[in-house]
This record gives structure tokens, sequence and C-alpha cells, in this order.
């Protein structure tokens, strides 16, 4: 089989797209954490429980992101990964926005499910990006410069979410982070560039006739792995441990 020539992705390219990324990434966490500094002014303002809390802090958002994050990095390979970035980007962005409208329980809890709904579909396809735009010497750092979005957006988040509400009230809080995130969108729309599948591997989708998996299929031969396993266990334990003394004070009198 021929080899398929391609153009070579410049290193401002790559540069510039991992920029981006790691921005939408901090705007990921900003309005994923955001709530949880908000707590006890929402919970006065609205007049919701510690339990109700809880649930918009943790279960509204967490269901939904973890179940939609497998069917959105399906879509993720078979469609234009920078096309769903900016679409799940505006939508949970947009989402966050609408939190600062919310005037019940209810409203807040679908606010924070959509952005659990965004969010879900930003990571499967920037990691899938960068595979593509940096070859394996230089994978690592790519995605580890990537990862930096978590403690700059949790950092951000905590911070802003705080002297915003302080000055403003909750309901501002909501729309400042959120509405940049629009903006950001239309960047990410306009500016960064599809790269080709397989560019860093040096080949491309039209190199093989084989077709995409089955998200089945997949997990059959990754439930095979007896790495993936382990590395999931250990990636959701340590999880566990990292989200569990970042919850607010109120939260524990749901376990009382």
């Amino acid at each position: 089989m021929s080899e398929v020539s391609q153009p070579l992705i410049s290193e401002n390219v790559k540069r510039y797209t991992l920029g981006v990324l790691v921005v939408v990434y901090t705007f990921n966490f900003i309005d994923r954490q955001i709530l949880s500094i908000l707590i006890e002014p929402i919970k006065t303002d609205l007049g919701i429980s510690d339990f109700g809390m809880g649930l918009l802090s943790g279960t509204a958002f967490a269901v939904f992101y973890a179940t939609l994050g497998m069917p959105l990095a399906l879509v993720a390979d078979r469609w234009n990964r920078r096309n769903l970035i900016g679409l799940s980007l505006a939508v949970w962005s947009g989402m966050t926005a609408l939190s600062g409208l919310a005037m019940n329980f209810w409203q807040l809890a679908i606010a924070r499910i959509g952005v659990g709904i965004g969010e879900a579909g930003c990571s499967p396809s920037a990691h899938s990006m960068l595979a593509d735009l940096y070859p394996a010497k230089e994978r690592a750092t790519a995605l580890g410069i990537y990862s930096l979005g978590i403690p700059i957006g949790i950092m951000f988040g905590m911070f802003a979410g705080g002297a915003i509400a302080d000055a403003f009230g909750w309901r501002w809080a909501f729309f400042v982070v959120g509405v940049p995130g629009l903006l950001l969108s239309v960047v990410v729309f306009l500016t960064v560039k599809e790269p080709p599948r397989g560019h860093a591997d040096g080949h491309t989708e039209t190199d093989s006739s084989e077709k995409n998996p089955t998200i089945m299929e997949v997990a059959r031969y990754l439930s095979t792995r007896r790495s993936f396993i382990h590395l999931a266990i250990g990636g959701g334990l340590t999880a566990f441990v990292g989200y569990g003394p970042g919850l607010p004070p109120s939260l524990f009198a749901v376990m009382r």
C-alpha cells in the first residue's frame, strides 16, 4: 500500500491548538467547580436544603457527565472533533450562565445537568486531537500541559466565584464565568483546525478500509487489558480522594 502524503502541521499551529485547548479545559473546571463556593448564598437565597445542595453540586452534574462521556467519545471518533469541542463549550458555558437565572432547585438542577452534558464532550475530543498533533515521544508532555487546565480552573473558579459573589451576588458569578465561555467557543470554531486523523503517527484513515469498532467491541477489548483496568480503578480512587477534601462543609451535614 502506498504511503499517503499529507502536509506537515507547523509547530505554531500545534502550540496554538494546545494553548486554546488548555484555556477551554480551564473553563471546563471553572464552570464545574464554581457552584461549590456559592453553596451558602444559593442555599440562603433559594431556600434549598443541604441535601438538595449536595445533589446539585455532585449528583446532578456527575451522573450525566459520567454516563455521556463514552457515547460522546464515540462521536469524537467519527465526527469533527473541533466542532464537538466548540459545541460542548457553548452548551456548558450557556448552562452556567443560565444558572444565574435559576429561581428554584429544579431550574438550577436542569442547568447543572446541562453543564455535565456539555463538559462530557470536551476531553475525549481534546485527547484525540492532541494525539494526532503530537507524536508518541511528545504526547505525554502535550497531555500534561493540557491537564494544567484542572488546577488553574479550580483555583480561578474558587477565587473568582467567591470574590464576585461577595461584590455582586452569586448570580453574577455564574454570568461572569459563563458568558466568556460562549465567546471562546466562537474562537474555537473560527481559529482551531481539525488535524488529520493519524497525522502524528504517519498515517490517515484512508490507509485502512476497516470500519470503526462499536462501543461494545471497544469495551470487550479493554476489559481484557489488565493495565487498563488497573488505571481505571486507580484513576477513580484518585478522583474520589481528590474531590473529597474539596467538598464544602455544608455537604457533610448530608452524611450525619
